[in-house]
């Protein structure tokens, strides 16, 4: 018994110990990272976190659904596509053509209206939020300078950094994307309250506007820009600017680094579901226009649908490029294999949400599961 009582006087002391040492260190996001994630049996990131942190709300406002096409639901799965949804986890797959739902599928307990999270496609909507306070005149251009806006990057290389280099991910900065690092700034990110602190913590890697490096933090520090330049919450500017315009069926949340702070994590975690996901495709894929209303400037989106940079084939401003023989899509990507893939020639949107993309943890670049999600799609649009 006493050797007991040893014992719990013995971890309770270690356990003050490390939190003491969590604190003294800076570290003490990690706290928060096992109480959310770890201690629920996932080793990143998951499609429901959002429930166990604080979250803006996106309102949505008048919904219109979307149409049924005349051969709903007619087609079946292929074996592939049975077979890759069931391995790597799908929760949503739909095929939009022609404006219409042609196909769609839901799996695991989830449902077309169910939330979950968007994780790095929120990249695409921050760089549509960057388009409209451009269009809105609250940003003069692509060109204008981060520091007229966050002045703590106003000396050296920082000061050559433009709004358009956060877009087109070409920063300079010293971000460095690692997700499964407890001690990556991707991790600290996601979990400290501060989130801001963080940012403004980075420090200058390379020039800026040289090269393409996949990096969330130049769409966070995006977010940071478009708060400042417009006086608005994200989420908010996100509400007034598409959610509600689109139509968009469902309220969403945004998650926010702490009710204190309040600032979004823009570069991923909007929970929502594959049709309102969709929505943001068609709008890009109708050159802006929704219901025949100019949303959002035709010139931006057309740029922002071409590779800026020759070592970046494969991204513009805030969208992934991707060529499959005389095809050429234009997508939203997020962590675990959130897809929005539209193919504008051909009036088709893919939409594809789930707890995996497979065996294959690449960073910033395609994985084969997108070709295959594409592929069986068009072999069931084909039959």
């Amino acid at each position: 018994m006493k050797f007991l009582k040893k014992l719990f006087k013995f971890l309770i002391i270690l356990f003050a110990i490390t939190i003491a040492l969590l604190y003294i260190t800076d570290t003490d996001y990690l706290i928060k990272a096992v109480r959310t994630i770890y201690l629920k049996g996932h080793t990143t990131a998951f499609l429901e976190d959002y429930k166990n942190f604080e979250n803006g709300i996106v309102e949505n406002g008048t919904p219109q659904p979307w149409p049924n096409h005349k051969d709903y639901n007619l087609a079946e799965e292929t074996e592939n596509l049975k077979k890759i949804n069931k391995t790597n986890g799908t929760i949503a797959y739909v095929i939009i053509k022609n404006d219409s739902i042609w196909f769609e599928n839901y799996y695991d307990g989830f449902n077309a209206n169910s939330q979950s999270n968007s994780f790095s496609m929120a990249k695409s909507y921050v760089s549509g939020l960057m388009g409209k306070a451009i269009q809105e005149g609250y940003i003069k251009s692509l060109d204008q300078p981060v520091s007229d806006f966050i002045p703590e990057f106003s000396k050296g290389l920082a000061a050559k950094m433009t709004v358009g280099h956060l877009s087109s991910m070409a920063s300079g900065t010293t971000w460095d994307e690692k997700y499964y690092s407890p001690l990556s700034i991707v991790t600290r990110a996601y979990f400290d309250d501060d989130l801001e602190k963080v940012m403004l913590g980075l420090t200058m890697e390379k020039e800026p506007g040289k090269s393409f490096k996949y990096s969330s933090g130049d769409t966070q520090m995006l977010a940071m820009v478009i708060e400042k330049a417009t006086g608005k919450k994200l989420y908010d500017y996100l509400t007034e600017s598409f959610w509600k315009p689109l139509q968009s069926e469902n309220p969403t949340l945004w998650q926010v680094d702490s009710e204190t702070h309040d600032l979004v994590k823009a570069y991923c975690c909007i929970a929502s579901n594959a049709k309102d996901f969709a929505r943001f495709g068609k709008l890009y894929k109708d050159h802006g226009k929704w219901n025949g209303k100019q949303i959002l400037d035709s010139t931006f989106i057309a740029k922002s649908l071409k590779p800026v940079y020759t070592d970046g084939q494969m991204y513009g401003y805030g969208w992934w490029l991707k060529t499959i023989g005389t095809k050429n899509f234009f997508m939203m990507r997020g962590h675990l294999g959130q897809y929005v893939i539209v193919e504008p020639t051909d009036n088709v949107i893919i939409v594809r949400l789930g707890h995996s993309k497979g065996n294959n943890n690449k960073v910033g670049q395609f994985t084969t599961d997108i070709n295959t999600y594409i592929e069986e799609a068009y072999k069931m649009l084909n039959k």
